[in-house]
């Protein structure tokens, strides 16, 4: 392709950054948060337990995914230029790097910030006295002695399966000249931390559980000498690998891999900074593991236990503030949910208004004689699901109940599996997704008998239908009674429950079918305008941006000149501000309070202006191995208002970092700026609705009767 006389290839592996690397950058400014001291302290605590959490999940899929490609040989590099074992390297640097940074953080900074609200961690006991070691020799002999199982390795005991992310002790053992290993596992059941009696009152003093096995660990091995001794950890391969076209039943060869998971191959060996190099030397070969996937930790293993220090305080300055999420504007003064979607369409922005409206209207469904239907997608749900009741007392109730479970959500397939049983026992007709697609889409349908006729209303959303991590996922969410989108769901329900063709739709666009086509042109459009000289604009704001040909088609936009600004919290493999290629494309990443999680997609469209929400990233599984929907926002009180909420998301300076060329994610310069955290303005703006409409409900309530008769008496 030729821009200003010069030939561009947009082959070119310079033009893209690697997924995973990409992705260890989101990871990053996760950290950051941690590090933030304009962030509350348990806040940050917080969000070093979500980095641990994250570099968890990524190892046991994304790594563990690029280790099977060199398994089988395979070499090809990606648009990056990275064959898989590049990608192992250049994660191994960059990830020893940032576990280096996050023990520096939690030493360095969170365990004075604790220690100034008087809640202690000690890591070394030689700072203990001698009523706190009596303290925790009771406990160990009383709690803990009676669960620990130790583990010798000989000739007639080989080295144990050692469970996934489970936190173990190993220990070098001497009798008679002659070494031995031996392993511990320490019981998850059990905190990850001992408060002990502090030294000073007020105080709140504690120390790490793999200290206590730690310092008692002679007692587990009466008649040797104990050496020397570590905590370790293992991350194994968790991803999945099902055949679905041999499987005579999914959800038995989906529970079967789960139990396989817990023993995959193992991809990381987290170890003590201080371990003995023979303690070391053993478990690298009993793992078959090579350098670059032992990580040395400095501080304790595995600081997910963090999020249980999160609850330790509920001092509201060390902590955001506390918010609840409001009735949806479209909503107040409504109390039949279905008479107000009848009325017009309702807009849904959470957390910041409440998802309880959505539970609210499919409980009503369940209850409501006129419903004949109700049709449902489910990916994750909550532990304790008030729609899975709903829906169940619903088929209960001798209404037509039909439940898309997504079995394969990665890591919620048990309590899906569990779900579906319960569904199924009701009397639902529960299908457990599609062959080799999983059905990612968040939509409902309600179908209804009223005077008029039979009536359709739906709901479609860019989040999940689980009322917890709706209160922390920025999510927005559509409720319509429009006839064409009516009708669009009803045959999106019936190819996924039969055998129906791919249907012709009217409103929604639908992957894997058409969603990527949709995208392409909506692309191409606005690249033809500005051939015209015309106004040509894209925004976008989702997770994950890495599909290929959306990235190419993006540049091919901007070379001929369309503005196209990003929101991308995650992944985002397209490099901005490229000379002749990406000079028009600006990109920046969210990350705060809570997880921005909405997909919104702007097209000006010569001044039409197109806007649509999806529960789709532009990734090659969204759009090629997963039923997404994407759909439109066409009613002006919602249009006017998204178009608000996206202003406001490009002028956020206080959560917002910019991408640069160089792959580099920068803090913005405040000075000369209003101060907008997007996040924030959100939560003011729906606690403003609220408190308008109440106040403008009271004034009307107390308005004074003016007689405009003559005064009979004057």
């Amino acid at each position: 392709m030729k821009k200003n006389n010069k030939t561009i290839d947009l082959n070119d592996p310079k033009l893209y950054e690697n997924r995973e690397l990409s992705w260890l950058e989101f990871n990053q400014r996760v950290l950051w948060e941690a590090e933030n001291p304009e962030n509350p302290l348990f806040e940050r605590v917080k969000f070093l337990a979500i980095v641990s959490s994250n570099l968890d999940e990524f190892f046991m899929v994304r790594v563990a995914s690029l280790m099977e490609q060199i398994h089988a040989g395979y070499d090809r590099p990606d648009f990056s230029g990275l064959s898989p074992k590049d990608q192992i390297e250049e994660i191994s640097i960059r990830a020893h790097r940032m576990v280096e940074d996050q023990g520096n953080v939690f030493k360095r900074s969170l365990l004075q910030g604790l220690k100034k609200e008087n809640i202690i961690f000690t890591l070394d006991f030689a700072q203990l006295n001698g009523h706190q070691i009596d303290y925790i020799d009771h406990y160990f002999e009383n709690n803990l002695y009676p669960i620990l199982t130790p583990m010798a390795v000989d000739s007639s005991r080989p080295f144990p399966l050692i469970l996934n992310k489970s936190l173990n002790i190993a220990a070098i053992l001497q009798k008679e000249g002659q070494e031995f290993f031996a392993t511990v596992q320490v019981p998850a059941m059990i905190h990850r931390y001992l408060e002990i009696p502090a030294v000073n009152e007020g105080e709140r003093q504690f120390v790490m559980l793999k200290d206590i096995i730690v310092h008692h660990i002679s007692k587990l091995f009466t008649g040797y000498e104990v050496l020397c001794a570590s905590p370790y950890r293992i991350t194994r391969n968790a991803d999945l690998t099902i055949d679905e076209e041999e499987a005579e039943d999914l959800l038995l060869e989906i529970e079967k891999s789960i139990k396989k998971r817990k023993w995959g191959e193992a991809i990381r060996l987290e170890i003590d900074q201080k371990v003995d190099e023979r303690i070391l030397i053993f478990l690298k070969d009993a793992l078959k593991l090579k350098n670059r996937s032992i990580y040395k930790i400095n501080g304790p293993i595995d600081l997910t236990f963090l999020m249980k220090v999160y609850g330790m305080s509920n001092t509201k300055s060390l902590k955001f503030n506390d918010y609840s999420p409001k009735r949806p504007k479209d909503l107040l003064g409504e109390e039949d949910i279905f008479e107000a979607i009848k009325k017009k369409d309702i807009f849904l922005n959470h957390p910041f208004e409440s998802f309880e409206p959505v539970v609210e209207w499919i409980q009503d469904a369940a209850k409501d004689p006129l419903v004949l239907a109700i049709k449902q997608t489910l990916y994750r749900v909550s532990g304790r699901s008030p729609i899975i009741q709903a829906l169940a007392e619903a088929a209960e109730a001798g209404k037509q109940v039909t439940v898309l479970v997504e079995l394969k959500a990665r890591f919620d397939e048990e309590n899906n599996i569990q779900w579906a049983r319960r569904l199924e026992k009701a009397g639902c007709h529960v299908i457990y997704g599609l062959v080799g697609l999983k059905t990612h889409s968040k939509v409902t349908l309600i179908v209804r008998k009223e005077d008029e006729g039979i009536r359709r209303y739906v709901h479609l959303g860019t989040g999940n239908y689980n009322d917890i991590t709706a209160r922390f996922y920025t999510d927005m969410g559509l409720l319509t009674v429009n006839e064409q989108v009516g009708r669009d769901v009803s045959a999106i329900f019936n190819t996924l429950s039969g055998y129906s063709e791919p249907p012709k739709l009217h409103k929604i666009t639908m992957a894997p079918t058409q969603l990527r086509d949709r995208f392409i042109y909506m692309i191409r459009r606005e690249a033809e305008y500005a051939r015209e000289g015309k106004k040509a604009q894209i925004i976008c704001k989702m997770n994950s941006l890495c599909d290929f040909e959306v990235m190419q088609e993006l540049y091919k936009a901007s070379m001929e000149g369309v503005e196209i600004e990003l929101i991308v919290r995650g992944i985002c493999c397209l490099i901005p501000g490229i000379e002749g290629v990406s000079e028009n494309i600006t990109v920046r990443s969210i990350v705060g309070k809570y997880l921005e999680h909405s997909r919104i997609f702007y097209f000006y469209n010569n001044g039409k202006e197109n806007l649509y929400l999806s529960s789709a990233d532009w990734m090659p599984r969204n759009l090629n191995r997963r039923v997404e929907l994407l759909f439109p926002l066409e009613a002006e009180h919602i249009k006017t208002r998204v178009m608000g909420m996206i202003d406001i998301l490009l002028k956020d300076v206080v959560k917002a970092k910019i991408k640069d060329t160089d792959k580099n994610y920068n803090r913005i310069d405040r000075r000369g700026k209003e101060v907008i955290n997007s996040q924030d303005y959100f939560e003011e703006q729906a606690s403003v609705f609220e408190k308008k409409y109440y106040k403008e409900e009271i004034e009307e309530i107390f308005v004074p009767i003016m007689s405009h008769e003559p005064d009979e008496m004057s």
